[in-house]
């Protein structure tokens, strides 16, 4: 077969993808697509001649993609915080809205020198790497129970390590152990938390209700088992004035405020919501130890 141009490989694959119920069709045919040709999005030309080889991998992912597999799972990454990050079919693949996660943490220790952070429930390392990435004078400490995205967290930040970053060092630890990262109790300047959060139950869409590991989706009855776990261990690990992020569901906004306030520990939290205006995360305070 002779070579396609781009653009029309583009358009069938936005058409099956669309078709599919996947949102962003556009968006993951380009990611799909640079994926294949080996190029930045960013570089793709509508007239780019696409080798009859190249254009059937490309079907063969659009195919894939339709029956609703993530799109980090079919490229084998993902960007977060300026950075890539590999993920395998074992990992939670990082979603936009952790950005403001992200962004909010960051900013809360603008003014500190050599912060100390640690993120819980790290999956693939990429709020750990994006803050050690962003904060090359931090200390950054990432924190996950399954062995699966253990290995996946430690091979990113050995990768990013390689590539000027400052080393992230990786715990294989329980957010339920009392004494995870005990030797850093009353220190730590920042706690992010993207943590499963999910009711037990709940109907998802296919690429998280199906395509994704469960342990790093649902979360008890009422997807707040380690929630409330996080917390504990953030109140305990954080200096006074240290501050506190946690991913959540929509409902959670609601409910994460009162956990926070029956430790007695944090200050008043705030709700946050992302790009698409949906509650998404909290914030908060360490208070002085009294």
């Amino acid at each position: 077969m002779a070579e396609q141009p781009l653009a029309d490989l583009l358009r069938e694959a936005e058409r099956v993808l669309t078709a599919s119920g996947v949102w962003g069709p556009r968006e993951d045919a380009a990611a799909l697509a640079a994926h294949v040709l080996g190029l930045t999005e960013e570089a793709l030309k509508p007239e780019y001649p696409v080798p009859a080889a190249a254009a059937e991998r490309l079907r063969t992912l659009v195919g894939r993609r339709a029956s609703r597999i993530p799109l980090g799972h079919l490229t084998g990454r993902a960007r977060l915080g300026g950075i890539e990050v590999t993920v395998t079919e074992d990992v939670f693949v990082p979603r936009f809205p952790t950005e403001l996660l992200l962004r909010w943490g960051l900013s809360a220790v603008e003014g500190a020198k050599d912060p100390v952070v640690v993120d819980l429930c790290t999956g693939s390392g990429a709020v750990a790497l994006a803050v050690a990435h962003a904060r090359p004078d931090a200390t950054v400490h990432a924190v996950e129970l399954d062995a699966a995205a253990l290995e996946c967290a430690r091979r990113n930040a050995a990768e990013r390590a390689a590539a000027g970053d400052r080393p992230v060092a990786v715990h294989q630890g329980d957010v339920t152990d009392p004494v995870l990262l005990a030797d850093l109790d009353g220190t730590a300047d920042l706690v992010l938390a993207n943590p499963p959060y999910v009711p037990v139950g709940t109907e998802l869409l296919p690429e998280w209700g199906e395509h994704h590991p469960r342990q790093a989706v649902f979360a008890g009855d009422d997807g707040l088992d380690v929630i409330r776990r996080v917390i504990a261990c953030a109140a305990r690990l954080l200096r006074p004035g240290g501050g506190l992020a946690i991913e959540h569901g929509d409902a959670q906004i609601d409910v994460v405020p009162g956990l926070l306030a029956a430790t007695g520990a944090f200050a008043e939290a705030e709700g946050h919501r992302d790009q698409e205006n949906r509650p998404r995360y909290t914030t908060t305070l360490r208070k002085a130890v009294s």
